[in-house]
């Protein structure tokens, strides 16, 4: 029996890359900060939200932007892009994570120990599952405002052409973060594919 279907899976299903955007329309500072409060209800491990997000929507900076991202016209075209950035996991930052979890009355005190001594098993000197971490927290933001983003009518591309040292260097990351993709926001123009045909279920699914 099929599940029945409903806004949210309609707006999965219906997602496609965007090339072609609006190089005339904008996105104003509220509704950039709404699309990435949006991706930071993405899970992270530990509640670590270990992510930043730079929305690179002024002519200067894309100017800065189109060189080193491979001159692809999405970055000028669209309204804005955001360099999702993804920080090394660091155990130590737990306690702080979590006080606010604790005020809201959601987590007891005493648990946060419980978190804070599994995380420095899993992440204090392992530097690749730091870094590991940090490309899944980013991608997991990057693909709420993704979703998002086409719940509001907007297209949207994540894109990994670009130079990751000189994104780094740039927009002046810092030692711990991770520039892991680039994602183009923006209204469309005509041009655009309608989402492509994806594997059968039955080639990537196996039940265990």
């Amino acid at each position: 029996m099929p599940l029945p279907t409903n806004v949210v899976i309609e707006t999965i299903l219906s997602r496609s890359a965007a090339k072609y955007y609006d190089p005339t329309a904008t996105l104003s500072d509220d509704q950039i900060r709404q699309l990435v409060r949006i991706g930071t209800s993405a899970p992270t491990s530990f509640h670590l939200q270990n992510w930043r997000f730079i929305a690179v929507r002024s002519s200067e900076a894309k100017a800065r932007l189109l060189p080193i991202a491979w001159n692809q016209p999405a970055i000028t075209e669209a309204a804005v892009t955001f360099i999702i950035i993804g920080q090394l996991a660091d155990a130590s930052t737990v306690p702080e994570r979590l006080a606010p979890v604790v005020e809201a009355g959601i987590m007891p005190a005493h648990m946060v120990p419980e978190w804070e001594g599994p995380a420095r098993s899993l992440y204090d000197n392992h530097p690749q599952r730091q870094r590991d971490e940090a490309v899944r927290s980013a991608t997991f933001g990057a693909a709420a405002i993704v979703y998002a983003a086409r719940s509001l009518g907007l297209g949207s591309t994540p894109m990994i052409g670009f130079d990751a040292e000189a994104v780094h260097r740039e927009f002046s990351l810092a030692e711990d973060e991770i520039p892991v993709m680039l994602l183009t926001v923006g209204p469309e123009r005509p041009g655009n594919w309608p989402q492509k045909p994806r594997l059968p279920v039955v080639d990537v699914l196996h039940f265990a």
